[in-house]
């Protein structure tokens, strides 16, 4: 129970990888916030949380808004008055080549992956600070932050944000006893990657390139936040993980 105690933010949470870490927080003691745009997937997973004996609630709203991330830090602290962790995970992917990304797609990728991480950062961090809550936050990047993908121009540059953010925000945040961290997930298997992974060729091609020869599962993303988020990774700050199967050690 590395979480005993602690009220925990995930951003994202509906599916995936977010749901994964939502539920891993609860298993380890944390009271949970969920947090994704459609209720009824918000709804699911408190519903899992509460069946095992755990506490959550849904907030819904879209992070990448600043009025709805002051949204959702007001409803968790009028749950569970005070947030100790922050896990940034809500995120979106377009599949476009450079030339044909258009100005939307790029400003709505940039928006909630990369503008919505600071914004739910800086709305929990306040909080924090004022309050002298010793916690942290932990974002979720992307290998595509650190190597670079076709047709995903706009993905890669959000991601690559995150870890550069995360660093920032590490800095600024040290003396106030907050740490920042981040992931970088390699292919996981979830809803977003669903339509490479059906796809014999690309498939083949992505397995080519991961040392460890398979795809990851969101509870190994989940089990990496769960670490970071706990007092066993209470000396780091500003890192990056990379959980890829070896990808960007080649």
């Amino acid at each position: 129970m590395r979480l005993k105690g602690k009220n925990v933010v995930v951003t994202g949470s509906g599916r995936g990888i977010g749901r994964a870490i939502a539920l891993a927080c609860a298993k380890e003691g944390a009271q949970v916030v969920v947090n994704c745009v459609h209720k009824a997937n918000a709804l699911k997973v408190v519903a899992e949380i509460k069946k095992m004996g755990g506490n959550a609630i849904a907030a819904c709203g879209d992070v990448s808004k600043s009025r709805d991330a002051a949204s959702i830090v007001k409803a968790a602290l009028k749950q569970f008055r005070k947030i100790d962790i922050l896990v940034n995970n809500a995120g979106i992917v377009h599949f476009n080549p450079l030339l044909k990304i258009t100005e939307k797609e790029w400003d709505q990728t940039l928006a909630v992956n990369l503008r919505g991480t600071f914004l739910m950062s800086q709305a929990v961090a306040k909080h924090m600070v004022q309050n002298n809550v010793k916690g942290n936050i932990v974002n979720i990047a992307s290998i595509a932050g650190k190597v670079g993908f076709q047709q995903l121009a706009h993905y890669c540059a959000s991601k690559g944000g995150i870890i550069e953010l995360t660093k920032e925000m590490a800095l600024e945040l040290a003396p106030h006893g907050i740490r920042v961290n981040a992931i970088g997930p390699g292919v996981i298997e979830t809803d977003m990657t669903k339509g490479i992974l059906d796809n014999p060729e690309s498939a083949k091609q992505f397995l080519k390139a991961i040392p460890m020869g398979r795809v990851g599962q969101p509870e190994e993303i989940a089990k990496v936040a769960v670490f970071l988020a706990s007092e066993d990774a209470s000396y780091m700050t500003g890192h990056t993980i990379f959980a890829d199967g070896g990808w960007v050690s080649q």
